[in-house]
C-alpha cells in the first residue's frame, strides 16, 4: 500500500519528534517535505534527516495528502485554513488553536469539506491511559499534577494552555457530564502569562476535578488520580505506570493479595493492582490512527471538537484567573 503524502509544518522541538515518527512509518506516510521559515534550523533539518524543505506554505501544501501542523499555537488556524481549503487532511497540535472563535470557524471549515482532523493531545495515546482506559468508569472526584521545569519555549502562552490543557482534554474524555462551574487562580512569576495556575471544575452531575500546572517546578511531575464507585485509580504519564486500589465483595476473595475486612454489610476485599502496561510511542500512534482514520473514513481518534472543547475550558479558566487578579489589584 502506498504511504499517504504528508508535508509537515514546523520543526522545532517538538516538530523534530513529528518528523522521526512519520519516517518511523514508510508504509503509511510518504514524507514529501517540511516548510520552516527559520532558515538556519530548516537546513540543519534538511541535512539531517535527508528530508526537502519548502520555502512557502503553498508550494507544500499542493503535493501533500495530509498536513501536520506543528508550528507556533498563533499559527495554527491561519494554516490549518488553508490546508483545509486545498482539500488537504490535518493533523493539528494541542492547543487546536490561539482562540475559541478560531475553533469554532476550523469547525465550520471541516464540517463543510471532506477532509478530516485530529488534534494532538497525545496523553491520550500515553501507555498509562490506554492500560486503564477501559476501567475508568464515571469518576466522581479527580485530582491532576502536571510540574515541569521552566523552559522559554512555551511560554507565549499560558500554563493552562500550555500544561495543564493535556489533562482538561483527559478530563472532558472521561467525564459523562457538561461543566457546571469553574474556579481558578494563577500567578505569573517568570513570565508575562501566569506559570502557575490551579482549577477546581465542578460538573453537572456531581464529579469535581482538581488539576494544578506549573512550569516553574524542580522536578517534573504528570500524575492523575480517579476516585470511582469501589475504586481508586492512580496514573503516571511520565514514567508511564498505573496503580488500582478496588474494593471486591465475596466472589472475589481469592484475589491474590487482597486484603480482608469487615463492614456494615459484610465483609469485603481491598486488592491493590499495578497492572502491566504495553510500551508505545505516543506520538507515533497518534499520527498511526490519524491515517487509519483517513483510510477507513472514520471519526479521528481526537477530533476538532475534542480540540475545541478543551481550549473552551482552558479559556474559561484563563478568564477566571484575570478576573481574580484584577480583583486582588
Amino acid at each position: 500500500m502506498q504511504g499517504l503524502k504528508i508535508g509537515l509544518f514546523g520543526v522545532g522541538h517538538l516538530g523534530k519528534i513529528h518528523l522521526k515518527c512519520i519516517q518511523m512509518q514508510p508504509e503509511i506516510y510518504e514524507l514529501l517535505g517540511f516548510y520552516d521559515p527559520d532558515d538556519a534550523n530548516a537546513s540543519k533539518v534538511a541535512q539531517e534527516f535527508g528530508v526537502q524543505r519548502f520555502e512557502d506554505i503553498d508550494s507544500l501544501l499542493q503535493v501533500i495528502d495530509v498536513a501536520d501542523i506543528v508550528t507556533p499555537t498563533t499559527t495554527h488556524f491561519e494554516l490549518a485554513k488553508r490546508a483545509i481549503e486545498q482539500g488537504k487532511h490535518i493533523f493539528i497540535e494541542k492547543p487546536v488553536t490561539h482562540t475559541v472563535e478560531e475553533a469554532q470557524q476550523l469547525q465550520a471549515l471541516v464540517a463543510a469539506s471532506e477532509v478530516k482532523a485530529q488534534v494532538g493531545h497525545v496523553e491520550r495515546f500515553n501507555p498509562a491511559f490506554l492500560a486503564m482506559n477501559e476501567q475508568l468508569a464515571n469518576p466522581m472526584f479527580v485530582e491532576a499534577h502536571r510540574l515541569a521545569n521552566f523552559n522559554p519555549r512555551g511560554t507565549d502562552v499560558s500554563v493552562v494552555l500550555d500544561l495543564m490543557i493535556h489533562d482538561l482534554d483527559i478530563l472532558l474524555h472521561l467525564i459523562p457530564s457538561k461543566v457546571a462551574k469553574v474556579s481558578a487562580s494563577g500567578v505569573a512569576v517568570l513570565s508575562e502569562t501566569p506559570d502557575i495556575a490551579n482549577a477546581r471544575i465542578e460538573f453537572e452531575n456531581g464529579c469535581v476535578a482538581n488539576l494544578t500546572a506549573s512550569r516553574i517546578s524542580m522536578k517534573q511531575v504528570r500524575k492523575m488520580r480517579l476516585f470511582q464507585k469501589d475504586a481508586y485509580i492512580s496514573l503516571d504519564f511520565l514514567t508511564k505506570k498505573a496503580q488500582v486500589v478496588q474494593l471486591h465483595t465475596q466472589e472475589a476473595a481469592a484475589l491474590e493479595g487482597a486484603l480482608a475486612f469487615d463492614t456494615m454489610t459484610g465483609k469485603k476485599w481491598i486488592s491493590i493492582q499495578e497492572p502491566s502496561i504495553e510500551a508505545v510511542n505516543a506520538i507515533k500512534l497518534e499520527l498511526q490512527t490519524f491515517a487509519e482514520s483517513i483510510l477507513t473514513n472514520t471519526t479521528p481518534k481526537v477530533s476538532l471538537q475534542d480540540g475545541y472543547q478543551a481550549l473552551e475550558l482552558a479559556h474559561r479558566i484563563i478568564e477566571d484567573i484575570k478576573q481574580r487578579t484584577a480583583a486582588v489589584l
